[in-house]
Parts: C-alpha cells; structure tokens; sequence
C-alpha cells in the first residue's frame, strides 16, 4: 500500500537514514520507534510529504488516501469544529465546496445543474451525505460536545484543538493513517477509546508514540528505527521489548546450545502468542508470532539510563496526614475537604480530571503553596524528593551538569568529579556531554537531570508529577522499573497508563467536591462500574 525504495535523509555529515527499502501494508498497524534523534518524526514528515528526503522516494498506491495527524495547532482557527474535521477528507470538502459554490451563484445555469449532478454522485459515492453526522460522532466520541461543532477553533483551548484534529485524521476512514504523538493531552478514557477504534482498524497505521500501553493494544508490528535502517517485528512493544533484551541474553550465552536458544525462543513466542490484544487482527498476528525464528530478532543498539532508588533510611510507620485539605484557582475550586493517611510503603496514583488539581496538590504538600483550608502533616522520619511537572526553574544558570548534580552531593566522596561524571555517564550523559551548561538542555535531558537529583537525595518518599513528560521510551522503561522495586513510598500524576498499571496499588482521585481513595490497581478502578458512577457524580456537582 505504501513503500519506500532507496530513501537516505543526511543533514551535514550525519546521516540519519541510509538505503531504506521498506512498505507498510493493509490491516496493519505499525508502531515507530527509536532513540531520541533517530528520526522518527522526520520519518513521518518524508512518507507525508511534508519533507523530501535527500535520495530515494516513497509511493503510496494509486488510488488510496492518506490521512496525517496535523501538528500545527493554528492552522484552522478560521474555520468552524466541524467543518475541520470534514477537512480532513480533502476530496470529499473539494466536492462539497463546488457544489456550494455553484448553488451560490446568482445566475444558476442549466449547465450548473448538470454539473452539480454529477458531483452529487461522487459525493454519493463517497458517503458524503452522513459527513456532518459522522464527524460529530467522532468529536462526541473524542470529548468535544455538540455545543462547541460549530465554534471556531481559533475560540478553542489547546487540549480541544489536539482532539478536534484527531477526530480530522480519522475522518472518512483513510487507507494510510499517520500520527505522530496522537495520545499527548487526552486523558485515560479517550485514549481508550481511540485503542479500540484502532486496534479495529481495517486499513493502514503508521504512528510514534512513548505510551506503551497504546503500543501494546494498537500496534500489529513494531517499525524498529536503528543502526539508520528501518526494520519490522511482528508484534506489540512488549513483545519488541522482551524479545530484543532475549536476543541479547542469547548472544551474550555463547556456551550455550543452539537447540536450547532455539526452545527458549519457542517458549517465549508461545507465550506472547496466547496474550495477543483483543482485535479482528488478533488472529492473523498470533499466525505471526508462531512463525518466528532465532535470527527474526536482534539485539538493540539502545541505551537504557540506570535510574534506582536507594533510601538513606527506612520510614517509620507515619508517613502523610493530610486533614481537609483544600485549593483555588482563580476561582475554580480544585479540589476540596481531601482527608490522606499514607502507609509505608503505599504507591499511590493521584489522579484528577483537571491536571490543576494534582499539580495544585504537590505543590501544597512540598511548601510551595499554600492551601485554602485544611492542613498536612510529614511523619518525622521520611524525608521527601519532588519531581514537579515544571522544572525550569532549576535549570536556569549556566553551571555545567557536573556543577549543577554537585549540588545535592553529601559527602567529600560524591562532590569529587570523577563519582558525579560516572553518575551522570548511568543517566547517559557521558564524555563532553556532562559539561554542557543546565540552560541548553532538552526536556527530556532535564527529566534525567532531575531524577539524578532524586537518586542523590535518597529519600524515602518520592513525589513525580508527569514524570514521563518529554522522556523517551527507554527512559520511560527503566524508570517504570526502578520505582516497581523501590522499597518506600511513591506518590505520582501520570497519564501512561502502563506506569499507572504496573506501580500504582492506592488510587486517590481529587475532584471537586471531595476524593475517593481506593487500594486498587488503576485498570480495576479506571473499570469499576460503581466507582464510575461515583466519579460521574462528584464532577457533575455544581462547586
């Protein structure tokens, strides 16, 4: 359906891509991967159009649509919600739009009417006359109500926008359908009901993501960019994930018996094949799954940050009393009347309809805020490390990382260079990169920078508020796994529902007329009928 022949892409002397020969087919959905840089968005923007490679070409079969998640979110601002979403199957608006012109004119011909007949059976033929009533149903379906289809979007927030853009890629069901980052600003409940509509998509997916979970419901492949080649793995990202650190295993066991490598293998395909996402393409990858062989897969070239842990000491049995606590914002009440007693080692999701709310809520208890009623307390024998949701204001100077991770050493041993230079090299930052000034670093670099902090701390209580904003997905790995093996308490605000899943056993939610606190794993709560009857309630209520 779409293939590309001999595509290189170099800026200056690197080179990003070299000789890619590669095709995404019908029924498939490939999820795109790689280090920060490898160029994943700019692999988007080449098979878009939107960017030309420095050799090679990209051919999408004739006939066929494409349909591309826009990033530009002012390019509409114009225009009304609905019409936007229309806009998203440019030959379908391009015959509305000439029938409305010529129904426009003043002196309609005999000539006219004909033509208009006769776009009327295209437009026919490309189901236009349910346009309107299909592109609301899938912005009623992405949160955007019926009172704001014919708002313009310029009058929209930046959250709707993302939302009224997707529901645009989706429209009239394309044949290749690319996004980039489609799951950035929704909130759990969207982003499952956009799994379910792909994860039944009968056509072509092309999408980057760092949410796992989406991966892993979505993706019938993974499209691995590496070593400046693009290659193709049957199977979600956890299935990627397991089956390239097995590789390594096996190549690392050089003793070891071909035949035992090879059962190993078979053991762990059997595995996967028996859990495959619940999909019409459920069958046709299990059939893939079971057809692999040992040189299928390959160790990754990636780097994974060694991010752990440790406590200074262990906490007593208080940790956080919070009494009636209570917050503002211009107006808008937060959250109110919320009563906390942790437990040593609670790992607990604080969650919220309005990301105010949980921001609002660290801050409070870190001492940057104060509240508008209530009071909390910390148990005398924790000791606290915070990573806020807006962390510029640690990294505006110019010392270099070594100077700027000095800062939170606590011995004569950890200030010496030559300790806080390997530190940094386990958070991939190595050689002359450790000398670079706090203030040019990216998000994501920052994010790294910020935990190194935390692990010099060695608190027994961590605080994280979008800890995975900006990172990659490596990053996003090994930091789901150190905090599934820390031994203290953890409190944190994440829309990947993986990290929610796999290190959450407390779920708090903050909304504004009180909380509900529930030791649950997050799927349990997210899918309990009767807490979402609770949830719908407490919203619901006038503050």
């Amino acid at each position: 359906m779409l293939s590309v022949s001999n595509l290189s892409v170099q800026f200056g002397k690197r080179i990003l891509f070299d000789d890619v020969n590669t095709s995404f087919n019908q029924g498939n959905c490939y999820g795109v991967i790689g280090a920060n840089g490898a160029g994943k968005s700019t692999f988007l923007k080449i098979i878009s159009g939107k960017m030309d490679p420095t050799s090679g070409h990209v051919h999408l079969e004739p006939g066929k649509r494409m349909s591309v998640l826009e990033q530009d979110h002012y390019a509409y601002d114009d225009h009304t919600v609905l019409e936007t979403v229309i806009k998203g199957n440019k030959p379908l608006f391009a015959i509305k739009k000439q029938m409305d012109d010529i129904y426009a004119k003043e002196d309609f011909s005999d000539k006219d009417g004909e033509r208009v007949g006769e776009l009327q059976v295209e437009f026919e033929e490309m189901n236009g006359w349910n346009a309107d009533s299909d592109a609301a149903a899938l912005l009623s379906n992405l949160g955007i109500p019926e009172s704001n289809h014919y708002t313009l979007m310029g009058e929209l927030d930046g959250k709707q926008k993302v939302r009224v853009l997707l529901a645009q890629a989706l429209f009239g069901n394309p044949d290749v359908l690319i996004m980039d980052e489609p799951t950035n600003d929704l909130d759990f409940e969207t982003i499952s009901w956009l799994e379910n509509f792909l994860a039944n998509y009968d056509n072509c997916v092309i999408v980057v993501s760092h949410d796992r979970h989406f991966l892993d419901s979505v993706c019938t492949h993974i499209s691995d960019i590496d070593f400046s080649k693009i290659n193709h793995y049957s199977g979600n990202y956890t299935f990627w994930y397991e089956s390239s650190q097995l590789a390594a295993r096996q190549r690392a066991q050089q003793n070891k018996k071909s035949e035992d490598k090879a059962k190993e293998l078979q053991e762990f395909i059997l595995r996967f094949s028996a859990n495959v996402a619940k999909s019409k393409q459920a069958t046709s990858r299990k059939k893939m799954l079971e057809r692999l062989k040992i040189e299928d897969i390959r160790p990754s070239s990636r780097r994974y940050p060694a991010i752990i842990f440790d406590r200074e000491r262990e906490a007593g049995d208080q940790i956080l009393h919070v009494e009636g606590l209570s917050a503002k914002a211009d107006g808008e009440i937060l959250f109110q009347d919320v009563n906390i007693n942790l437990a040593k080692g609670d790992k607990v999701a604080i969650i919220s309809k309005n990301s105010r709310a949980t921001t609002a809520f660290y801050e409070i208890i870190n001492g940057n805020v104060k509240a508008n009623a209530g009071t909390y307390n910390w148990g005398v024998t924790t000791s606290q490390a915070y990573l806020p949701v807006d962390n510029a204001p640690f990294f505006d100077n110019d010392m270099t990382l070594v100077d700027w991770l000095r800062q939170w050493s606590k011995t004569e041993e950890e200030r010496e260079e030559v300790f806080v230079r390997g530190f940094l090299g386990k958070m991939i930052f190595s050689g002359e990169e450790a000398l670079k000034t706090a203030r040019v670093l990216s998000g994501g670099e920052k994010v790294r920078c910020m935990l190194s902090r935390m692990m010099m701390i060695r608190a027994n209580v961590l605080m994280l508020d979008e800890p995975t904003n900006h990172l990659d997905l490596e990053s996003i790995t090994a930091f789901n796994n150190s905090l599934k093996n820390f031994k203290g308490t953890v409190l944190f605000t994440t829309h990947d529902h993986e990290f929610a899943q796999t290190v959450a056993n407390r779920i708090i939610e903050l909304t504004p007329t009180g909380v509900i606190d529930r030791y649950s794993t997050f799927e349990d709560y997210m899918e309990d009928d009767k807490i979402k009857e609770q949830r719908d309630k407490m919203y619901s209520v006038e503050a």
